[in-house]
């Protein structure tokens, strides 16, 4: 787990860069502590920071390999870990005769893609984001892992095409007034509370997107591919011995990809929530390391804090269990800071406490585990639940159901059934962008400035409707938060918020090997029942008995839930209202109105805390990034090498 920066030339003149991409490589410190490094030559400039984690001793990095005959045609830089290169290790050796110098998986990925070519990429289980620059071709190879766990940005410019694992590092490389906001990503992030891949918040720099790779030759445009298409392909089930077959091949998945998610030579920890999906990691790791320590945190508010479940969970497994309680005053002091970390806004208010148990953990181990991604293979979020309770609007024909969806619009606000009738209206594709829904579109119009009525969420999800289109709607809402909500909200925080504090996050759930089977699940065994209140992630429940305790194997999902709602109203108003105050984004957004909608959640009864919140991250990211008025005190790390 690191930081990279890398620089291809466009002139044959990278030694000119060097001091550039020194400068620039500061800005991803925190991603990597333990060592820093340039190395160039006249085409690339390859920057690292690395956090060790695996063969302390060696695998620096950029890292040099080539077969016998050819040592150093090859150069990596390399974010992430392999959590199978044991196996292709021996493999590459036992076919190939590869030589290696050190006991990393560094010196696997590159040898794996000199023997097996591009295709290498497929074989790889591990979250990864890496440069591979070959001397011999003068070709620059890069890929980012299947779900987009670990990030990768790129820029082009007169002097060539950079990337790096940090947005801020390339806009240190960026000519001064080079740099210009995205409207279209400015109002998809107040629709989203993110901004979607491969976007970001400045027109030019953009992010590989998940599941891709690609080369890149001086002077010449890249070529990319998607080499992972994530396909749901439910089988059907007949009988209790099938069923419980999947079941146990679930639990077995399971087993194995923590086991490799293990592999370590510092002490590996775990985040516990009160949920299943912690739980099982939790579970799982400490069948590995019998002195596990796991970590939660919450509020000191009622209906806000998990850490009495976590505790209890943490009791039950028999594990050491830390909890970090985190208050209003904190969150305000800390969120400047918290957002110059995450390079664009991000709206979701858990990666605030994310961020502070995660600066609470690295006082104990390197590394933890964490239980993302199992509610988008599994089914276990409870809007997925809401074809059952709409499917009597899809025997309606669509005119009457058009005529629904404009007598919804005629019912006050705060009404009981209005969202229903107005969502029941609409398609799937029209109603479905993912778990956050932030603006709709009248209340869009009324704030944004520069709010475009042709513009909609559906330019981010048409893509991934049409590749579904056979699919049950449960699965097609998974395939959509894939490629949006998984991607561009939880996997940004848990890496952005983790780094921050030169901690290493792994999820285990979002291993290729756990997808395969996840992807057959049918309907039935992932949400039971005829309505809304079926249960959710079915299949996953059922293979977890007997590995989580009773009391948390059919509780629901919360997560770390934030009671800004509360706060808004209370102790952040002044707070909040100073924000909009100072912000100088009156251009972009109509302060007065955004000002009243703030009064309006005072007065009650309107709750309009998420779009609230979503203002108020932005009028901080532009304070600190285009403004220069906010600027957070970075602090240095300190962290011992080896933990």
């Amino acid at each position: 787990m690191c930081g990279l920066l890398g620089l291809l030339s466009a002139h044959g003149d990278a030694p000119d860069r060097a001091d550039a991409i020194t400068g620039a490589l500061r800005c991803s410190r925190h991603r990597g502590p333990d060592e820093t490094d340039v190395w160039h030559n006249q085409d690339v400039i390859f920057g690292f920071n690395r956090l060790a984690i695996i063969d302390l001793a060696s695998s620096h990095q950029p890292l040099h390999w080539g077969p016998h005959g050819a040592e150093g045609r090859y150069t990596l830089a390399f974010n992430g870990e392999i959590y199978n290169y044991l196996e292709l290790r021996a493999e590459l050796i036992a076919e190939h005769g590869a030589e290696f110098a050190t006991e990393g998986d560094g010196e696997v990925i590159v040898a794996a893609y000199h023997f097996w070519g591009p295709a290498a990429v497929r074989r790889l289980r591990g979250m990864f984001a890496f440069l591979i620059w070959d001397a011999e071709r003068r070709v620059l190879f890069g890929a980012r892992d299947p779900f987009g766990i670990k990030p990768l940005y790129v820029s082009t410019g007169p002097a060539g095409t950079a990337f790096g694992s940090e947005k801020k590092s390339l806009q240190e490389l960026a000519e001064p007034g080079t740099l210009s906001l995205d409207q279209p990503a400015l109002q998809h992030y107040l629709l989203l509370q993110y901004v979607p891949e491969p976007a970001t918040m400045h027109r030019e720099i953009r992010r590989i997107e998940s599941g891709t790779m690609f080369t890149l030759r001086p002077g010449e445009e890249p070529v990319s591919e998607r080499y992972f298409e994530p396909k749901f392909a439910p089988v059907p089930l007949v009988g209790v011995d099938q069923r419980d077959a999947l079941h146990g091949r679930v639990a077995d998945v399971l087993r194995d990809s923590v086991a490799k998610h293990m592999r370590a030579d510092v002490t590996v920890g775990a985040f516990l929530s009160g949920g299943i999906d912690s739980t099982a990691i939790a579970a799982l790791a400490k069948e590995h390391n019998p002195n596990l320590i796991t970590f939660t945190t919450g509020f000191e508010r009622e209906g806000y804090s998990e850490v009495d479940v976590a505790a209890e969970s943490a009791a039950a497994i028999g594990v050491r269990h830390v909890i970090r309680t985190v208050k209003p005053d904190e969150m305000m002091d800390a969120l400047p800071l918290i957002v110059w970390y995450l390079d664009d806004p991000v709206a979701d208010p858990a990666l605030v406490p994310l961020w502070f148990v995660a600066r609470e953990a690295r006082q104990h181990v390197k590394v933890v585990l964490s239980g993302e991604g199992a509610d988008e293979l599994f089914g276990g979020y409870t809007i997925y639940r809401e074809p059952l309770s709409l499917a009597p609007f899809e025997k309606v024909p669509g005119g009457m159901r058009r005529a629904l969806g404009r007598l919804s619009t005629r019912i006050p606000e705060g009404t009981r059934g209005k969202d229903l009738l107005r969502r029941g209206a609409l398609t799937l594709e029209q109603r479905y962008y993912g778990n956050a829904r932030i603006f709709r579109d009248e209340q869009l119009a009324s704030v944004l400035r520069t709010y475009d009525p042709r513009r909609s969420h559906t330019e981010i999800t048409a893509r991934w409707y049409r590749q579904s289109a056979e699919w049950d709607p449960v699965a097609r809402m998974q395939h959509v938060d894939l490629f949006t909500w998984l991607r561009g909200d939880i996997l940004v925080k848990a890496d952005k918020m983790t780094m921050a504090n030169s901690l290493e996050l792994r999820v285990p759930f979002l291993d290729p090997e756990v997808f395969r089977v996840a992807s057959t699940i049918p309907l039935s065994e992932k949400i039971t029942g005829t309505n809304a209140s079926g249960t959710t992630k079915y299949a996953l429940r059922r293979a977890l008995e007997g590995i989580v305790p009773a009391h948390v194997l059919h509780r629901r999902k919360l997560g770390f839930p934030v009671p800004i709602r509360h706060w808004l109203r209370e102790e952040m108003y002044d707070w909040a209202a100073g924000i909009i105050r100072d912000s100088q984004t009156d251009h972009l957004l109509d302060l007065a109105a955004v000002r009243r909608m703030l009064d309006e959640h005072r007065a009650g009864p309107f709750d309009h805390s998420r779009r609230i919140w979503t203002v108020l991250v932005f009028m901080l990211w532009h304070g600190i990034t285009v403004e220069g008025r906010i600027r957070p005190e970075i602090p240095e790390p300190r962290y011992p090498v080896q933990l």
